[in-house]
């Protein structure tokens, strides 16, 4: 039997309804009364109805905070482990990739790299694990290869390249997708290299390509660049090769030609070998030109 509300009562819930517009918790406020029916009604106590209204609000906020963060990383389009289809591509270990949700590659300032050819689901894994990231609250950036090169080309000319490495090495995750999909512009393999080489061994890295080691010289368009690139994106290394068809095309595999459909898998060389302590920027800045 529902109690009538004293007027005490409402004087009170009045003034905890100003106090939570104060103190800007819109969902709190929204529930308030669907929650104070329910105690009434003898369906909760007190602090079960506390937590309750604590937790929508908290729930609220968490929300809002992964869907900015998404947006500072620039992740437009969410994938998530969940709708990943490992049953596609056997050859991936599902094992081996939730592990790597459990984040701790960032920790060890590891480069993950997913190869294999179009359509096997490299930027889908990419994208999900800097999903999990940004809601562990991690600070993630993503792009693509090209548009990352755009934009270092594009700070170097204003004066900011500085700066522009600086802000890019503040993320704990720093993804970039499709590499060796698009030509790289020349000095374009050079500016990465700056980007990497600020990262070492300081923050972790997802890189995702169609192509294999052995054809980064012809990527980056320098062989000297591409080898300079492997000597520290191999070192702290964790190499994922996808084997298998295009998901894409999983309904059209007929018209697909055949060489495509076999096209050779991906292997990584080994990681080269390191002797010494890198070389200083002056000495980096020459070599790669």
């Amino acid at each position: 039997m529902t109690r009538a509300i004293s007027p005490r009562a409402v004087t009170t819930l009045d003034s905890i309804k100003r106090s939570l517009v104060g103190l800007r918790m819109p969902r709190a406020l929204e529930v308030l009364d669907a929650t104070v029916r329910r105690i009434e009604q003898g369906e909760i106590d007190g602090i079960s109805a506390l937590d309750e209204i604590l937790t929508e609000e908290l729930t609220l906020r968490e929300n809002r905070r992964v869907k900015t963060a998404l947006l500072v990383a620039r992740l437009t389009t969410i994938k998530t482990l969940a709708s990943f289809d490992f049953t596609f591509q056997p050859s991936l270990d599902r094992e081996r990739i939730l592990a790597l949700a459990e984040l701790t590659f960032i920790d060890r300032s590891e480069v993950v790299h997913l190869l294999g050819p179009p359509g096997t689901g490299k930027s889908h894994l990419a994208t999900a694990l800097a999903v999990e990231a940004v809601k562990a609250g991690r600070s993630v950036v993503f792009s693509t290869l090209a548009d990352l090169i755009t934009s270092l080309a594009k700070a170097e000319r204003d004066g900011s390249l500085r700066e522009r490495i600086r802000y890019l090495c503040r993320a704990a995750l720093l993804v970039v997708n499709e590499i060796g999909y698009l030509p790289v512009v020349p000095g374009g393999g050079n500016l990465f290299f700056q980007l990497v080489n600020a990262r070492y061994e300081k923050g972790a890295m997802i890189l995702t390509s169609n192509r294999g080691f052995a054809e980064w010289g012809e990527v980056f368009g320098d062989p000297v660049v591409a080898t300079a690139l492997l000597d520290r994106l191999l070192h702290h290394a964790v190499v994922i090769q996808i084997e298998g068809a295009s998901y894409r095309l999983r309904q059209h595999a007929d018209l697909v030609p055949e060489h495509v459909r076999s096209k050779a898998l991906i292997t990584p060389p080994p990681a080269p070998k390191r002797r010494g302590r890198p070389p200083g920027k002056a000495t980096l800045d020459h070599a790669v030109g």
